[in-house]
């Protein structure tokens, strides 16, 4: 209910779609599949182009599951039928409580009190497991046409996670449809921050799955959001193009599956 009503909040104050240049993307959230599809269905009808889901498990009355199970089966159908794009925006993913293992901290909670520990600890985790649980519990394989952008998390985790899904596939290729990197390089986009090797982000996954992002005016964000370009002045005048622009626009078209 706190969701609906912030995106219901969103829309009113915002649109789905200011210009075509702008698009506010509402939250889902799956432990209630059936209500995730009207959610869904609804930001469709309303304009629109994203929706954001937490990279997290998905909690529920018997404990927590991976959104890539068969259960889930049918909030990923009315994805693949409306073709919006799907991000993982980083996000509370619980993982806090993990950290809390190590140094405590459920009741000594200070704002805006650096944290180097927790930085390194589980600075892309959520991601990494998240995108791992989709890929190896079969998703892409039941539903060909979803797409997911992974926004704010970084990009360091991508190379260590290619690494151990084509280390499982080797080990195990009876558990997967095809080599789980080229699943990955197929439907999932990465924005980097930065200061990381975009470079070898590009060379990993393919520069068609590189996307600008700024989250200006955020702190991590450049004070001047377009400087990113020359991150990626070693790439050709259209590679260029598509990380700074043309990849997002693409993944931000309706796509409903045939």
């Amino acid at each position: 209910a706190a969701i609906s009503a912030f995106n219901r909040c969103m829309l009113d104050e915002c649109t789905f779609n200011s210009h075509d240049r702008i698009f506010p993307t509402p939250i889902i959230t799956l432990p209630d599949p059936r209500r995730a599809i009207e959610e869904l269905e609804w930001a469709v009808d309303n304009g629109a182009r994203a929706v954001l889901v937490r990279p997290a498990p998905v909690p529920g009355v018997r404990g927590s599951r991976s959104m890539g199970l068969p259960e889930f089966d049918d909030f990923w159908n009315a994805v693949e039928q409306t073709g919006i794009l799907v991000t993982c925006h980083a996000s509370d993913s619980g993982y806090d409580t993990y950290a809390s293992d190590w140094e405590g901290g459920r009741d000594e909670f200070l704002p805006f009190k650096p944290a180097a520990f927790r930085t390194v600890i589980s600075h892309g985790r959520p991601i990494f497991d998240t995108i791992a649980a989709m890929i190896c519990h079969g998703l892409f394989e039941r539903h060909p046409d979803v797409r997911v952008a992974c926004i704010e998390n970084g990009s360091t985790w991508v190379a260590p996670l290619l690494s151990e899904l084509s280390q499982a596939y080797g080990k195990m290729p009876q558990e997967f449809a095809e080599d789980p990197v080229e699943t990955f390089r197929r439907h999932i986009s990465v924005s980097p921050f930065y200061e990381e090797d975009i470079s070898g982000l590009i060379d990993d996954i393919g520069i068609d799955r590189v996307l600008f992002g700024s989250d200006f005016p955020h702190p991590e964000g450049l004070a001047q959001p377009l400087d990113f370009i020359k991150e990626v002045e070693d790439q050709s005048p259209e590679g260029q193009r598509k990380v700074m622009s043309e990849n997002l626009k693409e993944l931000l078209t309706l796509r409903p599956a045939a």
